[in-house]
């Protein structure tokens, strides 16, 4: 068993996340950025790769106050578990994602920096290992259900995203296209990596204008199921 699953992220028309630098470029309108504060408060989990905490270096919380308490009154925490998709456990000590304002999980591989491992238990951070080389998706999926978590938000990047897709771990895909075009052949587009062969289908939800961009939403029709181990192995703090 594992979550729903469901990507979203804001793209340039020819497809474009970012630039050739990587740089954080503002591409989503007022109108997008509360809509994604309200996927976030709706969702159990937001997930990103390690790539998306090094150019970003993003919270990952709910900004509206409102939506924060919504949850609370639903008998959530204000704010969604993090989960970063850390193989050889990058993640910065210093990084926004682990400040105390949520629960945050880092998944890495069995080849994770061990000095980085202890460190970040020390603390209080829940180190989940799946994967010898990399983190094993399939198994943290499974993992992050057992644990209680049923819906997950995924905001990249382009790496993290190909790898769910390939697995054939997301039900449905959320892009917002903003009114620019970045270009550059070594941008990171919305979903890194080889060509699926086949391609992997989708079926058109709903498009609305928003605005000045353009918010498409697409279920998730054929991918790839790879099996895989879930032998899965965390160290959790008692308390937090």
């Amino acid at each position: 068993m594992r979550p729903f699953v469901f990507i979203n992220i804001a793209s340039s028309v020819d497809g474009k996340i970012s630039d050739e630098r990587r740089r954080q470029l503002r591409i989503s309108c007022d109108e997008d950025l509360r809509r994604v504060d309200r996927l976030r408060a709706e969702s159990d989990a937001i997930m990103v790769g390690i790539g998306t905490v090094l150019a970003d270096d993003p919270k990952l919380t709910v900004k509206s106050r409102e939506l924060r308490m919504w949850r609370v009154k639903r008998g959530m925490p204000e704010n969604p578990v993090r989960v970063v998709v850390d193989s050889r456990c990058r993640v910065p000590l210093y990084a926004k994602v682990l400040n105390d304002e949520a629960e945050t999980i880092i998944a890495v591989s069995k080849l994770a920096d061990s000095k980085k491992v202890d460190a970040l238990r020390r603390r209080g951070i829940e180190i989940v290992v799946a994967g010898d080389s990399r983190v094993n998706l399939k198994a943290l999926m499974e993992y992050l259900h057992d644990r209680g978590i049923r819906k997950v938000m995924v905001e990249g990047g382009g790496t993290l995203n190909y790898g769910l897709l390939r697995e054939g771990l997301v039900d449905e895909i959320y892009v917002y296209y903003g009114n620019m075009i970045i270009g550059g052949s070594k941008s990171p587009t919305l979903v890194d990596g080889d060509s699926f062969d086949p391609p992997i289908r989708l079926e058109l939800i709903s498009v609305e204008r928003l605005g000045g961009g353009v918010l498409t939403k697409w279920r998730v029709k054929t991918g790839f199921c790879h099996r895989a181990s879930s032998r899965i192995s965390s160290s959790k703090p008692a308390l937090r």
